[in-house]
């Protein structure tokens, strides 16, 4: 059963640099916006590009992940002859291990891959946020006449050294792969987004199977591998939003970024939606005492305080005289009496006492509570 493109989503990151969000969850299921996990964003992307065949690639802490995945059907994806298919490294061949890199967990699955005989491999991340065509993509690859096409985004020069760097002609052929230079030729980050000729990055893969010394990566090992031997790769420069949430600062900011009006990431665009379970709770309540300015609060909720710039999962209880800013409550939050939460990202399920103050402000970052943390102030 032949498919013109197969996406191949990595969702087996650890995700170590967000801390406690992912010290028992992998970071594609880590909550985002509300009523979202981070993976949404990806598996949305897929579906309204039209790629309804997706090989989801796990391996850290993957229950909830593939709980919430389930059989693909609020993506479009629980379809009898393709749709969503799990992909852990227990499984992936005979005799398999773990995945020992971004090439190698593609490497581990090509008889998934082969089965639909592609005509090109999208190969996809699970923790990242954007919203993207992925047919233009195609288009931009097929116009190029390309072997690889590599999706960019323009970064501040500040930034450019955390990533990997493209330096591409005028009409952006890659003739080089930098990554993370220290002091980069340009400004053009790649976004881990790639689209390949299936036959040509088989043959990579194959090669990059039998040299012991690789890290078995796309950026370290297989780019680099394609370039050297000249083949056709260019870059599609992406304008949209987009923002690798891979730490505890970079995710606050990204869920904060929510609540600007003008933000080209809307989750009520309803030409472009963004797809998740949809759980069913009553509608938030909000009494004559609850102040709410600029905040996303979703169903099941009861506001007693007051909460500005905040998003709120389901289920969260704010009590009187309470005040909630600039912080994420994940799903069954519960704030007792006369609090003071400031640039918070308190996790499911925990219980803040009475008359509890947490100033997240006076640190670097955004501080994480969970029930720990609250254990320790009482």
């Amino acid at each position: 059963m032949k498919k013109r493109c197969v996406g191949m989503l990595l969702a087996g990151g650890e995700g170590k640099r967000l801390g406690l969000l992912t010290k028992e969850l992998a970071k594609p299921a880590v909550p985002f916006g509300g009523k979202y996990r981070i993976i949404d964003f990806t598996l949305s992307n897929c579906s309204n590009s039209g790629i309804h065949t997706v090989g989801v690639l796990t391996q850290y802490s993957p229950l909830i992940l593939n709980k919430h995945i389930g059989i693909g059907k609020p993506w479009d994806l629980d379809r009898q002859e393709d749709g969503v298919t799990i992909l852990s490294p227990y499984t992936a061949k005979k005799g398999g291990s773990w995945f020992q890199g971004t090439a190698d967990a593609i490497y581990q699955n090509i008889h998934y891959i082969d089965q639909y005989d592609p005509e090109y491999v999208l190969v996809i991340s699970g923790d990242h946020i954007y919203q993207m065509n992925y047919e233009h993509l195609i288009q931009h690859h097929e116009e190029k006449q390309s072997d690889a096409t590599i999706s960019v985004i323009e970064v501040p020069w500040e930034e450019a050294p955390r990533f990997g760097i493209l330096n591409t002609h005028d009409d952006l052929e890659i003739y080089e792969f930098d990554e993370k230079p220290e002091e980069p030729k340009n400004n053009l980050a790649s976004m881990g987004i790639y689209i390949f000729n299936w036959k040509t990055l088989r043959k990579y893969l194959l090669d990059d199977s039998d040299i012991e010394n690789s890290d078995h990566d796309f950026g370290k090992d297989i780019i680099p591998a394609m370039l050297n031997d000249g083949k056709r790769m260019y870059a599609y420069r992406f304008e949209g939003y987009w923002k690798d949430v891979g730490t505890i600062q970079s995710y606050w900011e990204a869920n904060m970024d929510l609540l600007e009006e003008d933000l080209s990431v809307s989750l009520n665009n309803k030409e472009w939606r963004t797809y998740s379970q949809d759980l069913n709770f009553p509608p938030q309540y909000l009494d004559h005492t609850a102040v709410v300015e600029n905040s996303l609060i979703n169903s099941g909720s009861w506001i007693s305080g007051t909460v500005k710039d905040s998003i709120l999962f389901e289920c969260i209880d704010v009590s009187t005289g309470s005040t909630v800013k600039e912080s994420i409550l994940h799903p069954n939050v519960k704030i007792g009496k006369n609090c003071t939460i400031n640039r918070a990202i308190i996790m499911e399920n925990v219980v803040v006492p009475d008359n509890t103050v947490i100033d997240g402000s006076k640190y670097d970052e955004p501080v994480v509570i969970n029930d720990e943390y609250v254990e320790q102030l009482t």
